[in-house]
């Protein structure tokens, strides 16, 4: 810096001195904090993620010093072009990058932004150049142009053509232009002074429209970058006529013949005139310009169709013919001309006339062949060939033309008729007449046939089958039988009845409506007493004689679930009595104690009328004494042991069984089989000779419970009295205590005290009695020698009193059945074999 200081200004000498002074101070703080700028450059359009710069590492940090430092971006463009790797600190790609979306031509391509780093603060700019890749091909504007050249332009003519663009720069820009080759076309590439290229097309050669009216070319621009990318438009160059062409008739010489009956406003003839020329050169103009004044008023010339029509009669016997002259002339002005000679030709102009009379309209179906229909006249105004006239008839009919007399004709049937098939006919009659060209004339007969009752009614099925579930409700719907009669109106009027007027075997199961043809049931049907039968309907027309067919009916009737099983065995037990011979038979069984499990008890039979599922019969075991000891097959019926017979079984077994079907809802009956344990039938006698128990009800079961709840609490409350008592008796019982003295039954007599009380042991006896033995009566009858010498506290206490009996088989502390209850043990000397084994009773 250089200062200059005048002698006259020491104020401002004095001010740079400070200046000076300030600009040291500040300048190393200006140079530390000044930013730093950091520069990287990349190609445009790289993925997401990729590496732009190691920017941690330019700047002097290391991975660990990142989250410390702080490291970020501040600043940037609106789009954030570039992020930061968390882990490493590199600068990467983060948007797509499109440097002709950024910067178009500008060269060069710079994105720039700051980044900051803290603890200490720091700032840096970084640069990132964006070099161009050829991502972009040529394009031009218009990919399709249209150029419209006249045919007299001369060789030599040039035609710009729509410059195209192309977005990359560099070598990668629009390098040059291509035309497809034509004889007729080439190609002018030009630089401007920026250095674009502009391509122009040249005309070589004359242009002839008449030969090739389009020409189509396709330009080709190309640019320089690897590979190559290109960008084509498609050039359509139409060629514009000049009047080159004169008009040009297609006939020097037009002759015409037309007919002589030729109506007004028909068209006669046209004349047409060709240019080569198009446009305003090829509109074409048709006027007469030679003709007669009576050709004038005969026929009229369109000047822009060249069509001649006919504007009054014409008739050969007035003028053969004309001769006229026609001009063409174009919009350029030139014309030309051509010779029209008319020639009337005579014709036959008459057609012949029909005149048809009807005689019988409609006509029965079943008129017999030669039937006259209708009479017709014939006649034509014409004379020679032109008169003669022949009649037909169109189409394949059966009906003929009969030539009654001359000119006269009569129509006739030629076959039998059937109006099923065909109800009505339209007759066309041609009269047509020997001219040349020959004239007809029609006359139509819409010929009607009547209905005649030829037809019966025909089922639809010539056996119809009707389901319906047994119990149905009397008057229901079964089916609907139909029947048609292809005969009209009352002919084919069809009514239902029942055969034989109902009288049948099956007359009162079912009726038919005589309109409808729908079967009612008149009764409700049981499939087990009918499963099917069949009935047979009528169909009968309204004609005369009437006409009748015949369907059968097939009426199967289902079966429901409405009986429920009915079991044969065991059979129920009736008129029971109270045991013995006068007690009648109830259905038993007698098992051995020594069966083991699957032993076949019996086997329970059951039968359902109905049919199908309906009598699908299961068996189930739903009462038992002992719920485990038999069982009885699901399906069979047989009643098996589930196990071994034991000793501890109760002697008699009610067994109940259901017998279900498998019906909706299901139906089902009970079974009740006697079962005795026994190993014989002399054995099992006493238990038979008891009437079994009924089984009681809910009401005397409840009772029954409270009964015995209340017996079980008097037995108890007795029981402690007695234990109270007999303490008390030695010290001096009382005399009501007497009777239980312990030694009033001794062994050694069977004498029974006087001052015995009833009720102090029990009644009776619960006797077990071996497997296969049988009991006699006279062993109920034992004398008192017999029985145990037990003392009386002992029974009532139930302490053993500890003196065995001599014959006891049993040794002292031998451990009973139950030790908790007490026992009543029998001796039963060897000479009873029936009662030889030690039973012990539990009370």
């Amino acid at each position: 810096m250089e200062i200059r200081l005048t002698a006259g200004s020491r104020g401002a000498a004095r001010r740079v001195v400070l200046l000076v002074a300030l600009l040291a101070v500040l300048l190393p703080l200006c140079c530390w904090a000044a930013p730093e700028r950091l520069r990287y450059a990349i190609p445009e359009e790289l993925s997401r993620g990729s590496l732009v710069g190691p920017l941690a590492r330019d700047v002097g940090l290391n991975p660990a010093e990142l989250p410390v430092r702080q490291l970020r971006i501040v600043s940037g463009d609106e789009k954030q072009y570039f992020s930061l790797g968390a882990d490493n600190g590199n600068l990467l790609v983060n948007e797509r990058i499109d440097r002709e979306d950024i910067c178009g031509d500008v060269s060069p391509c710079v994105l720039s932004l700051e980044v900051v780093v803290e603890n200490p603060f720091n700032i840096y700019h970084v640069s990132v150049a964006i070099h161009d890749i050829n991502d972009n091909a040529p394009h031009f504007d218009r990919e399709f142009v249209a150029i419209e050249m006249i045919e007299s332009t001369p060789p030599g003519t040039r035609f710009p053509l729509d410059s195209c663009r192309d977005p990359d720069i560099g070598a990668n820009s629009l390098k040059n232009y291509q035309l497809t080759p034509s004889p007729l076309f080439s190609l002018v590439v030009k630089e401007s002074p920026d250095g674009r290229k502009h391509a122009e097309l040249l005309l070589e050669k004359n242009l002839d429209r008449e030969k090739e009216r389009n020409h189509h070319l396709i330009l080709t621009a190309v640019d320089g970058g690897n590979p190559v990318r290109s960008g084509t438009a498609q050039i359509k160059i139409d060629v514009i006529d000049a009047n080159d062409n004169p008009p040009l008739f297609t006939k020097e010489i037009y002759k015409i013949r037309l007919l002589e009956n030729l109506p007004e406003g028909s068209l006669a003839f046209q004349v047409k005139a060709t240019d080569g020329d198009e446009g305003t050169n090829a509109d074409i103009t048709y006027c007469f310009s030679h003709i007669a004044n009576s050709a004038r008023q005969t026929f009229s010339l369109d000047p822009r169709t060249g069509d001649v029509k006919i504007t009054g009669p014409l008739d050969y016997e007035d003028v053969k013919y004309y001769e006229a002259t026609v001009e063409g002339k174009d919009g350029g002005g030139l014309s030309a001309h051509a010779k029209v000679h008319i020639d009337i030709v005579d014709v036959n102009d008459n057609a012949p006339s029909l005149t048809l009379l009807p005689i019988l309209n409609p006509v029965p179906e079943d008129s017999v062949p030669s039937t006259v229909i209708a009479v017709i006249n014939v006649r034509d105004r014409d004379s020679g060939d032109n008169g003669e006239v022949t009649c037909n008839i169109e189409g394949d009919l059966p009906f003929r033309l009969a030539e009654s007399s001359e000119n006269t004709y009569k129509l006739v049937t030629e076959s039998s008729l059937d109006r099923e098939k065909i109800s009505a006919y339209n007759i066309t009659i041609t009269a047509r007449d020997h001219g040349s060209p020959a004239l007809s004339s029609r006359a139509a007969l819409v010929l009607e046939v009547s209905d005649v009752n030829d037809n019966a009614p025909v089922f639809e099925e010539a056996a119809y089958s009707a389901y319906v579930a047994e119990n149905n409700a009397a008057g229901a719907l079964m089916l609907r039988v139909h029947a048609r009669d292809a005969d009209a109106g009352t002919n084919g009027l069809v009514s239902y009845w029942l055969e034989g007027d109902g009288a049948g075997a099956t007359a009162p199961y079912v009726s038919v409506e005589a309109r409808s043809g729908a079967v009612y049931a008149q009764r409700s049907f049981d499939y087990e007493q009918c499963r099917e039968f069949a009935v047979a309907v009528r169909a009968q027309d309204g004609g005369e004689p009437a006409r009748s067919a015949t369907a059968t009916v097939h009426v199967f009737v289902l079966d429901r679930n409405d009986n429920a099983p009915r079991v044969l065995w065991p059979a129920a037990a009736s008129g029971a009595g109270s045991g013995g011979a006068g007690a009648s038979a109830v259905p038993f069984e007698v098992v051995p104690r020594s069966a083991e499990a699957g032993y076949l008890v019996a086997k329970m039979v059951a039968v359902d009328a109905d049919a199908g599922r309906n009598a699908w019969l299961s068996y189930e075991l739903v009462q038992a004494p002992e719920p485990g000891l038999f069982r009885v097959g699901l399906h069979s019926g047989e009643v098996r042991t589930a196990r071994a017979v034991s000793e501890r079984d109760v002697s008699k077994q009610r067994l109940v069984a259901v017998v279900k079907d498998h019906g909706q809802p299901a139906l089902s009956a009970t079974a009740t089989l006697h079962v005795v344990l026994a190993e014989s039938l002399q054995e099992a006698l006493p238990e038979l000779s008891e009437q079994p128990a009924v089984a009681a009800s809910p009401a005397e079961l409840q009772f029954s419970l409270v009964l015995a709840l209340a017996l079980l609490s008097a037995l108890f409350l007795l029981s402690v009295a007695l234990a109270v008592l007999s303490r008390l008796r030695r010290a001096g019982p009382p005399a009501v205590l007497r009777c239980l003295d312990a030694q009033r039954f001794s062994s050694a007599g069977p004498a029974v005290p006087a001052d015995f009380c009833e009720g102090t042991l029990p009644s009776s006896y619960n006797l077990r009695v071996a497997p296969g033995r049988a009991v006699t009566e006279s062993a109920w009858l034992l004398p008192p020698a017999w029985l145990p010498s037990l003392a009386a506290e002992d029974l009532l206490s139930g302490e053993p009193s500890g003196k065995p009996s001599p014959s006891s088989s049993a040794g002292p502390g031998q451990p009973s059945d139950d030790p908790g209850a007490p026992q009543v043990c029998k001796a039963i000397a060897s000479s009873e074999p029936l009662l030889s084994s030690r039973e012990c009773t539990r009370f």
